[in-house]
Protein backbone atom coordinates (compact mmCIF):
# COMPACT_ATOMS: atom_id res chain seq x y z
CA UNK A 1 0.00 0.00 0.00
CA UNK A 2 1.31 3.43 -0.85
CA UNK A 3 1.81 5.52 2.25
CA UNK A 4 0.51 9.06 2.27
CA UNK A 5 2.05 11.70 4.44
CA UNK A 6 -0.08 14.67 5.43
CA UNK A 7 0.17 18.40 5.53
CA UNK A 8 1.80 20.69 8.03
CA UNK A 9 1.26 20.31 11.73
CA UNK A 10 -1.79 21.84 13.35
CA UNK A 11 -4.89 19.67 13.48
CA UNK A 12 -8.34 20.77 12.47
CA UNK A 13 -10.61 21.55 15.41
CA UNK A 14 -11.66 18.37 17.24
CA UNK A 15 -10.40 16.07 14.51
CA UNK A 16 -7.60 14.45 16.57
CA UNK A 17 -9.76 13.32 19.52
CA UNK A 18 -12.58 12.36 17.15
CA UNK A 19 -10.26 10.16 15.10
CA UNK A 20 -8.98 8.41 18.19
CA UNK A 21 -12.44 7.97 19.73
CA UNK A 22 -14.01 6.63 16.52
CA UNK A 23 -11.20 4.14 15.97
CA UNK A 24 -11.55 2.80 19.51
CA UNK A 25 -15.33 2.72 19.22
CA UNK A 26 -15.00 0.54 16.10
CA UNK A 27 -12.65 -1.80 17.98
CA UNK A 28 -9.77 -1.24 15.54
CA UNK A 29 -6.11 -1.21 16.44
CA UNK A 30 -3.99 1.64 15.15
CA UNK A 31 -2.35 -0.76 12.68
CA UNK A 32 -5.66 -2.16 11.36
CA UNK A 33 -7.24 1.28 10.92
CA UNK A 34 -4.14 2.65 9.21
CA UNK A 35 -4.03 -0.30 6.81
CA UNK A 36 -7.69 0.17 5.82
CA UNK A 37 -7.23 3.91 5.26
CA UNK A 38 -4.01 3.53 3.28
CA UNK A 39 -1.84 5.26 5.90
CA UNK A 40 1.14 4.21 7.94
CA UNK A 41 0.43 3.54 11.65
CA UNK A 42 2.93 6.28 12.54
CA UNK A 43 1.12 8.82 10.38
CA UNK A 44 -2.31 7.89 11.76
CA UNK A 45 -0.85 8.25 15.25
CA UNK A 46 0.31 11.77 14.38
CA UNK A 47 -3.19 12.60 13.12
CA UNK A 48 -4.73 11.29 16.35
CA UNK A 49 -2.38 13.37 18.50
CA UNK A 50 -2.83 16.55 16.46
CA UNK A 51 0.73 16.67 15.16
CA UNK A 52 -0.45 16.41 11.55
CA UNK A 53 -3.38 17.93 9.66
CA UNK A 54 -5.28 15.51 7.42
CA UNK A 55 -6.10 16.42 3.86
CA UNK A 56 -9.69 16.17 2.64
CA UNK A 57 -9.00 12.90 0.77
CA UNK A 58 -7.58 11.50 4.02
CA UNK A 59 -10.69 12.61 5.91
CA UNK A 60 -12.90 10.96 3.30
CA UNK A 61 -10.87 7.75 3.57
CA UNK A 62 -10.99 7.71 7.36
CA UNK A 63 -14.72 8.46 7.34
CA UNK A 64 -15.30 5.43 5.12
CA UNK A 65 -13.02 3.30 7.27
CA UNK A 66 -15.04 4.16 10.39
CA UNK A 67 -18.42 4.10 8.63
CA UNK A 68 -19.16 7.75 9.37
CA UNK A 69 -19.03 11.21 7.75
CA UNK A 70 -16.43 13.93 7.49
CA UNK A 71 -18.79 16.10 9.57
CA UNK A 72 -18.61 13.65 12.48
CA UNK A 73 -14.82 13.45 12.19
CA UNK A 74 -14.73 17.23 12.53
CA UNK A 75 -16.97 17.10 15.58
CA UNK A 76 -19.85 18.93 13.91
CA UNK A 77 -23.27 18.58 15.48
CA UNK A 78 -25.65 16.49 13.41
CA UNK A 79 -28.87 18.15 12.24
CA UNK A 80 -30.79 15.04 11.31
CA UNK A 81 -34.22 16.58 11.88
CA UNK A 82 -33.67 19.54 9.53
CA UNK A 83 -33.55 18.64 5.82
CA UNK A 84 -32.58 22.20 4.83
CA UNK A 85 -28.98 23.41 4.95
CA UNK A 86 -29.04 27.21 5.23
CA UNK A 87 -26.30 29.30 3.68
CA UNK A 88 -23.72 30.28 6.26
CA UNK A 89 -24.97 27.86 8.93
CA UNK A 90 -21.72 25.90 8.95
CA UNK A 91 -18.27 27.42 8.64
CA UNK A 92 -16.24 26.22 5.66
CA UNK A 93 -13.42 23.84 6.53
CA UNK A 94 -10.02 23.79 4.84
CA UNK A 95 -8.06 20.55 4.68
CA UNK A 96 -5.01 19.87 2.56
CA UNK A 97 -5.62 23.03 0.53
CA UNK A 98 -9.19 22.03 -0.35
CA UNK A 99 -12.06 24.07 1.13
CA UNK A 100 -15.40 22.39 1.54
CA UNK A 101 -18.84 23.58 2.60
CA UNK A 102 -21.57 21.36 3.98
CA UNK A 103 -24.32 20.93 1.38
CA UNK A 104 -26.31 18.07 2.92
CA UNK A 105 -27.44 16.65 6.24
CA UNK A 106 -25.20 14.51 8.43
CA UNK A 107 -25.72 10.80 9.13
CA UNK A 108 -27.08 9.99 5.69
CA UNK A 109 -26.16 7.28 3.21
CA UNK A 110 -24.48 9.89 1.04
CA UNK A 111 -22.60 13.10 1.67
CA UNK A 112 -23.00 16.30 -0.33
CA UNK A 113 -20.29 18.98 -0.34
CA UNK A 114 -19.46 22.16 -2.19
CA UNK A 115 -15.71 21.98 -2.74
CA UNK A 116 -13.16 24.62 -3.74
CA UNK A 117 -10.08 23.09 -5.37
CA UNK A 118 -6.80 24.99 -5.65
CA UNK A 119 -4.57 24.59 -8.66
CA UNK A 120 -1.53 22.60 -7.59
CA UNK A 121 0.01 21.47 -10.86
CA UNK A 122 0.98 18.24 -9.09
CA UNK A 123 -0.15 14.67 -9.44
CA UNK A 124 -3.12 14.18 -7.20
CA UNK A 125 -3.99 11.21 -5.03
CA UNK A 126 -5.48 8.13 -6.64
CA UNK A 127 -8.68 7.09 -4.92
CA UNK A 128 -10.42 3.72 -5.00
CA UNK A 129 -13.34 2.77 -2.75
CA UNK A 130 -16.79 1.18 -2.87
CA UNK A 131 -19.76 3.30 -3.88
CA UNK A 132 -20.53 6.04 -6.37
CA UNK A 133 -19.51 9.66 -6.88
CA UNK A 134 -21.21 12.53 -8.69
CA UNK A 135 -19.72 15.94 -9.32
CA UNK A 136 -20.92 19.10 -11.04
CA UNK A 137 -18.54 21.89 -12.00
CA UNK A 138 -19.63 25.33 -10.81
CA UNK A 139 -16.57 27.40 -11.76
CA UNK A 140 -13.17 26.88 -13.34
CA UNK A 141 -12.22 23.64 -15.05
CA UNK A 142 -11.77 20.24 -13.41
CA UNK A 143 -9.48 17.44 -14.53
CA UNK A 144 -11.05 14.06 -13.84
CA UNK A 145 -8.96 10.96 -14.47
CA UNK A 146 -10.92 7.70 -14.56
CA UNK A 147 -8.61 4.71 -14.97
CA UNK A 148 -6.64 5.51 -18.15
CA UNK A 149 -9.05 8.16 -19.46
CA UNK A 150 -8.67 11.86 -18.63
CA UNK A 151 -11.61 14.24 -18.93
CA UNK A 152 -11.56 18.03 -18.61
CA UNK A 153 -14.89 19.35 -17.35
CA UNK A 154 -16.13 22.91 -17.86
CA UNK A 155 -18.73 24.78 -15.78
CA UNK A 156 -22.06 23.04 -16.18
CA UNK A 157 -20.45 19.67 -16.93
CA UNK A 158 -21.02 16.76 -14.56
CA UNK A 159 -19.74 13.22 -14.05
CA UNK A 160 -21.23 10.17 -12.31
CA UNK A 161 -19.03 7.13 -11.86
CA UNK A 162 -18.35 3.97 -9.89
CA UNK A 163 -15.83 4.77 -7.16
CA UNK A 164 -14.07 1.42 -7.62
CA UNK A 165 -12.67 2.94 -10.82
CA UNK A 166 -9.28 4.47 -9.89
CA UNK A 167 -9.83 8.21 -10.07
CA UNK A 168 -8.20 11.59 -9.52
CA UNK A 169 -9.93 14.96 -9.20
CA UNK A 170 -8.03 18.23 -9.57
CA UNK A 171 -8.40 21.81 -10.75
CA UNK A 172 -7.28 22.25 -14.38
CA UNK A 173 -7.13 26.06 -14.26
CA UNK A 174 -4.64 28.19 -12.35
CA UNK A 175 -7.45 30.08 -10.66
CA UNK A 176 -8.71 26.83 -9.13
CA UNK A 177 -12.16 25.34 -9.50
CA UNK A 178 -15.39 24.91 -7.56
CA UNK A 179 -17.71 21.94 -7.73
CA UNK A 180 -20.63 20.19 -6.11
CA UNK A 181 -19.57 16.75 -4.93
CA UNK A 182 -21.79 13.88 -3.77
CA UNK A 183 -20.50 10.49 -2.69
CA UNK A 184 -21.99 7.45 -1.03
CA UNK A 185 -20.69 6.45 2.39
CA UNK A 186 -20.01 2.75 2.06
CA UNK A 187 -17.62 0.71 4.17
CA UNK A 188 -15.87 -2.41 2.97
CA UNK A 189 -13.03 -4.50 4.35
CA UNK A 190 -12.31 -5.73 0.82
CA UNK A 191 -11.70 -2.43 -0.96
CA UNK A 192 -10.98 0.68 1.07
CA UNK A 193 -9.73 4.06 -0.04
CA UNK A 194 -6.15 4.06 -1.35
CA UNK A 195 -4.14 7.24 -1.70
CA UNK A 196 -0.83 8.15 -3.26
CA UNK A 197 1.05 8.58 -6.51
CA UNK A 198 2.07 4.93 -6.84
CA UNK A 199 0.10 2.06 -8.37
CA UNK A 200 -3.42 1.66 -7.03
CA UNK A 201 -3.81 -1.37 -4.80
CA UNK A 202 -6.94 -3.03 -3.45
CA UNK A 203 -7.04 -4.83 -0.10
Amino acid sequence: MTTVEGESAGALPDVAPQLRALRRRRGLTLEAAARRAGLSPAHLSRLETGRRQPSLPMLLGLARTYGTTVSELLGETAHTTDPVVRAGRAEPVEAGGWTYHQAGAANRAMQALRVELPYTGLRDAVRVHPGEEWLYVLAGRVRLALADAVHVLDPGDSAHFDSLTPHRIAAATRGGAELLFVHTLMQSSAADLCLGDGPVQRH
